[in-house]
């Protein structure tokens, strides 16, 4: 008899973006309500991730939803996840975050760590007006002419 990975194919891998423990995601999920479709999407900490890079790793995400701590465990190759977008990263010194389950405030802040920035680019500094001054013969004034007037 064959287990539900193993009816599972190679092609059915998805490709991930890099996601680790400390990441905030946000999970978009298909819902399925009768017979209509939607997309709900669930933003948080990912507090774990096990199982390795096979077809049964797993994501544990948890949010603060009006006061409560809601944890949620997502298959990362389920046909039901749309996709994961990594919205900050954080500096974190263990692989799995399961204190943060109980930190409240203050403790439960994890330090920003630089993601997806990139280095300013240099705009072109704005032309400076081109006068151009005629040599006159001595004793006569010529006045500045703009280089535009010039071309005229």
């Amino acid at each position: 008899m064959k287990t539900t990975t193993e009816s599972f194919s190679k092609d059915q891998l998805k490709t991930l973006p890099d996601i680790r423990p400390g990441d905030t995601v946000r999970v978009h999920q298909k819902i399925t309500e009768g017979d209509k479709q939607r997309i709900q999407i669930f933003e948080g900490v990912v507090l774990a991730r096990k199982h390795g890079k096979g077809i049964n790793s797993t994501l544990t995400v948890k949010k603060i939803s009006q006061g409560v701590g809601v944890e949620r465990i997502f298959p990362l190759h389920s046909p039901n996840v749309e996709r994961f977008e990594v919205t900050k990263r954080a500096k974190v010194r263990r692989a799995k975050l399961y204190y943060l389950k109980d930190a409240k405030g203050k403790k439960a802040r994890l330090k920003a760590k630089e993601f997806g920035i990139e280095a300013p680019t240099e705009e072109p500094a704005p032309q400076e007006e081109v006068v151009v001054v005629e040599e006159a013969p001595l004793g006569q004034e010529v006045e500045p002419k703009q280089a535009a007037e010039e071309e005229e």
